[in-house]
């Protein structure tokens, strides 16, 4: 696969891998590697990251996240922990010379990712952002599509994404705004935020409204956006931790057809594309559907991405730049909370 960028010699099947934050995001981070290894852990909680050094040999575990990106056989370093820990570790990663993928937001506020910017253009390291939704088969065939101008000149896109929580959600981290930076908008609204611009572009005017609802906590649980772009054309997104059956549905809309990606799989249901193409008669549509029931491979594609990424010496296509505008749109949002 040829030579990584800053590792002489190394082979990106060969890199290794260090993942800080070891529970559910970065178990599945470890288990969507694309052929690279895994040869350190690191979390707070000794036990997650004791655990996940066994799903392979001669991993090392290790609570001092520090003591994982520090070492000469770690080439990239996947930052999976709480959001007010994101900008801290990846900014230390990229300081000893890693290549980092940050899961979103990549971290609470615009300074946090102008801090990561700075830190990666200084130590000229790069660094991808884990909108991994960008590689579910539905979306990568929509982009397919749109590309192809299939559906014409774009008009809006409308986005709804949601779950209902759990018993004790309300007491989890992400529902205390130190650790968060917010609710339910900075969580899954940055993947409907992301989806939107990636196929409608920067948004000029930001209108929305953040509310908390249900669930007893300072940060909110419903949050609703309308966004437009310089060309008027808009995105309506809703995203809501009281959607008591999980949902996922992302339209998107040209003058000439419409796409429609429904489901993520597991309890979002089957994922699945439908192209609504317009005929010269107007009337129904001709109608083309696409499932996908494989399971989700979106974190083994982004991984194996983000190391062609390295071994091109390419900006990431889910860059800092991407996050930085996400978060600009939240903290508008936020700001008339």
């Amino acid at each position: 696969m040829g030579q990584m960028t800053g590792s002489a010699g190394l082979s990106a099947e060969r890199a290794g891998v260090a993942i800080v934050g070891c529970g559910a995001i970065g178990q599945k981070r470890a288990r969507a590697l694309a052929g690279s290894r895994l040869v350190a852990c690191a979390d707070i909680d000794r036990g997650l990251a004791d655990s996940l050094a066994r799903t392979a040999p001669g991993v090392v575990a290790t609570d001092d996240w520090r003591a994982a990106v520090d070492r000469g056989d770690v080439d990239v370093v996947v930052v999976s922990t709480t959001n007010d820990r994101l900008k801290e570790i990846a900014c230390g990663a990229i300081a000893a010379g890693k290549h980092v993928l940050v899961e979103k937001p990549a971290g609470r506020s615009v300074a946090e990712i102008d801090a990561l910017i700075q830190t990666a253009t200084r130590y000229r390291r790069l660094v991808r952002v884990g909108f991994n939704h960008r590689y579910h088969p539905a979306l990568l065939k929509a982009r397919e599509l749109f590309d192809s101008g299939a559906l014409g000149e774009m008009m809006f896109v409308r986005g709804r994404y949601g779950h209902g929580g759990r018993l004790g959600y309300e007491k989890e981290w992400r529902a205390n705004p130190a650790l968060s930076g917010g609710g339910e908008l900075i969580d899954q609204g940055v993947h409907l935020i992301d989806l939107s611009r990636w196929f409608l572009g920067d948004f000029t005017v930001v209108d929305g409204f953040a509310h908390t609802y249900f669930w007893q906590m300072p940060v909110d649980d419903n949050a609703f956006l309308l966004l437009r772009t310089a060309q008027d054309q808009a995105a309506f997104l809703h995203v809501s931790c009281t959607e008591w059956k999980n949902l996922f549905s992302f339209e998107i809309y040209g003058k000439d057809a419409k796409l429609h990606v429904e489901g993520l799989g597991g309890s979002y249901g089957v994922e699945r594309l439908t192209l609504y193409k317009m005929l010269p008669e107007m009337g129904p549509p001709e109608t083309t559907i696409w499932e996908y029931p494989r399971g989700d491979q979106s974190w083994e594609l982004e991984f194996a991405e983000f190391l062609d990424d390295i071994r091109l010496d390419r900006t990431p296509s889910a860059s800092l730049t991407d996050a930085r505008a996400t978060l600009t749109i939240v903290e508008e949002v936020y700001r008339h909370r």
